[in-house]
């Protein structure tokens, strides 16, 4: 009898995940603990392994299909169990009446991965096209006009395009949601003249650049930040909703927020109170690459306490940046900019950076916030407090 391999229980409370890939076809033999598809999942696409060793008779999900757990996803004819073949669509008898005969499968459809890639990116259901390439595969072109004709959907005032909301997107607006809806947010703006430190990193850059090291100021900011996080802990914690507790951290776990071409990721750089700034530099730069190519883990992206976007980076000043549940505050640094500003009662040129703070006024309130984004700005201010002074 066949084995139905349902989705398994993927840890981290997860629930569903969007079928990424499938790594095999019907028909095909299979090994235990072969990974036979990729499913993206809490922003990290997690490989899915056989737990039988057979043949996949039947897959029940298309790439783009949610699956929740406990959901058949395929059937396996397990080693040594006898499996009728399925005829050639030509040796098909015209007509069958005959009980206890399975349905036929659905036929494979033929498209070259990038083909299926430009599907997934435009939106559109390849089992909808029919194919115009050799024995009826489908091209891009195909996907191309069909994305085409979609777009020319209308509403009463005029054409409009429906675009499904799934994979990175679809999580990165559950957790916003989540966040917006459990946390008092409030947002503290301020400025620093980071002149001293901008010197400090291009003086170091070359040198480090020569060694494989991007050194940029996200470092610096982490530094700060934990520095100021160990005077202020009430910044560095979360809130147990049903027992009404704070629970405060006695670690420091830096939240990183990373662009992609697949959406905003934010990854998590773990004990950063034991690492130097080049520890720092060095991981930051692993794990964004990691992230772009989408090979990022999730015990990666997991246990914040804190976390910093640097929406300055495209052009950004101040924002509202949202806090990344279930901690109580992000930092964002915005683009740095020469401005005239008073030093020692003269008016010079200096570079400054623009900071927003958004925390959650349930845990502190705003003096305590404020007093934390003055240590912050006093670190990134006279950096060599950095390297003398401990947390």
């Amino acid at each position: 009898m066949p084995y139905n391999f349902i989705l398994p229980d993927l840890g981290e409370g997860i629930t569903e995940g969007e079928i990424r890939k499938w790594l095999v076809k019907e028909g095909d033999a299979i090994e235990e603990h072969q990974t036979i598809l990729e499913i993206e999942t809490d922003k990290a696409i997690v490989e899915v392994p056989s737990p039988k060793k057979g043949r996949v008779l039947k897959i029940n999900k298309g790439i783009g299909d949610m699956a929740k757990v406990g959901e058949a996803l395929m059937s396996i004819a397990e080693e040594g169990e006898a499996v009728e073949e399925k005829p050639k669509p030509e040796e098909r008898p015209k007509s069958v009446s005959v009980v206890g005969v399975l349905p036929e499968e659905e036929e494979e459809i033929l498209a070259t991965p990038s083909v299926r890639s430009l599907a997934k990116e435009l939106g559109v259901k390849l089992e909808t096209i029919k194919g115009s390439g050799p024995g009826g595969s489908i091209t891009k072109e195909d996907v191309t006009e069909a994305s085409e004709k979609a777009k020319k959907i209308e509403d009463q005032y005029g054409a409009v395009e429906r675009m499904p909301i799934r994979g990175l997107r679809r999580t990165i607006a559950k957790n916003l949601i989540l966040s917006q809806k459990t946390t008092a947010f409030v947002t503290g703006m301020d400025e620093a003249d980071i002149t001293e430190l901008w010197d400090l990193r291009e003086r170091e850059k070359k040198a480090l650049l020569d060694k494989g090291i991007h050194l940029t100021f996200l470092p610096f900011f982490i530094k700060a930040v934990h520095h100021a996080l160990a005077e202020h802990p009430l910044l560095n914690a979360s809130v147990d909703e049903e027992k009404e507790e704070i629970i405060i951290k006695k670690y420091y776990n830096m939240g990183i927020a990373v662009d992609t071409p697949d959406g905003l990721m934010v990854l998590v750089v773990k004990d950063v109170d034991k690492k130097t700034i080049l520890e720092l530099a060095r991981e930051i730069q692993d794990l964004s690459q990691k992230a772009r190519d989408r090979k990022i883990k999730l015990e990666e992206m997991k246990g914040s306490t804190f976390t910093i976007t640097n929406y300055g980076h495209f052009g950004g000043t101040f924002a509202t940046p949202i806090i990344n549940y279930p901690d109580v505050a992000i930092l964002g640094t915005g683009k740095i900019s020469e401005k005239p500003w008073v030093k020692n009662g003269q008016i010079v040129i200096r570079k400054i950076l623009p900071l927003s703070l958004t925390f959650d006024h349930r845990v502190t309130d705003g003096v305590d916030s404020a007093k934390f984004l003055s240590k912050v700005i006093n670190y990134l201010e006279d950096p060599a407090l950095l390297f003398i002074e401990s947390a």
